[in-house]
């Protein structure tokens, strides 16, 4: 049987690096899903941040702002439209107004309820200074 002898370990296993603070962190799970250690040696800058995330406002700002204006031209070209229309119907309206006011239209339509329209032309009543006293009562 062989003797027992004390064998030297050959290299110390380095321990897994602990982070400051323990737990789950957001930080921590994307340095380890994009193997960022390389380009951030201490972790994540956060001093930065403030900046990200003023630009990241302005581009959504900017974004919105540029679909607001694509709505607002697409509303002003369905109102253009819409005037359109709505000029065509009021000259068509108007036309067909001033048509049916006619002398000859008007005395067209009321024949039908048994007017007709005068042979003799109207005439003026002249009153002559003093013969007509509205006061009196006549």
């Amino acid at each position: 049987m062989a003797l027992n002898t004390y064998k030297a370990p050959t290299e110390k296993a380095k321990p897994a690096k602990k982070s400051k603070f323990g737990g789950f962190s957001v930080f921590k799970l994307i340095e380890t899903s994009f193997k960022m250690e390389g380009v951030f040696g201490e972790g994540v800058p956060v001093h930065y941040f403030p900046k990200v995330l003023f630009g990241s406002f302005l581009a959504i700002v900017y974004i919105a702002n540029s679909h607001y204006a694509d709505k607002t031209v697409r509303r002003i070209s369905k109102l253009k439209v819409e005037v359109e229309d709505l000029r065509a119907d009021y000259t068509t309206l108007k036309a067909d107004y001033m048509f049916a006011g006619k002398q000859s239209e008007v005395a067209k339509n009321v024949q039908s309820i048994g007017l007709v329209e005068s042979a003799e032309p109207p005439y003026k009543v002249v009153v002559k200074k003093g013969e007509f006293d509205p006061q009196d009562g006549e």
